[in-house]
């Protein structure tokens, strides 16, 4: 599966952005899948992820973004988005949506579960 991230951009703090990851080559609803993303000089961050359909399609966030962002999925258009609000100039990152091929235990937090990546969109958000 290939998965395209996008919808990145500069944004003033309190602002949304919504990002888009679309797949190709496998059905998205099929795979648990995730967002992280990276900060330049950290290490790559737990966003939020999605269980896939068949293990229930349970979101989970963290703690830095729950209430603020959510997960969301459009099957016919085989596209996850991550809807952002109320960003923070802590939220400036590259954000990357991955995918893993099966079920994942526990919260999804681990990088190291996800076997395909999109290449990373950009958030700038400044104060």
């Amino acid at each position: 599966v290939q998965l395209q991230a996008s919808g990145g951009g500069s944004v003033q703090a309190g602002g949304s952005l919504r990002l888009s990851c679309a797949a190709s080559g496998g059905t998205l609803s099929r795979y648990s899948m995730a967002w992280f993303r990276q900060a330049p000089g950290k290490e790559r961050e737990f966003v939020g992820a999605m269980r896939r359909s068949g293990s229930g399609g349970a979101t989970y966030y963290a703690d830095s973004v729950k209430g603020r962002f959510t997960i969301s999925r459009d099957s016919a258009k085989n596209t996850v988005y991550l809807q952002m609000n109320s960003l923070k100039f802590e939220d400036t990152a590259v954000y990357y949506c991955g995918v893993a091929e099966r079920h994942l235990a526990g919260l999804m937090t681990r990088a190291s579960d996800y076997h395909y990546w999109g290449q990373g969109t950009l958030v700038t958000v400044s104060s």
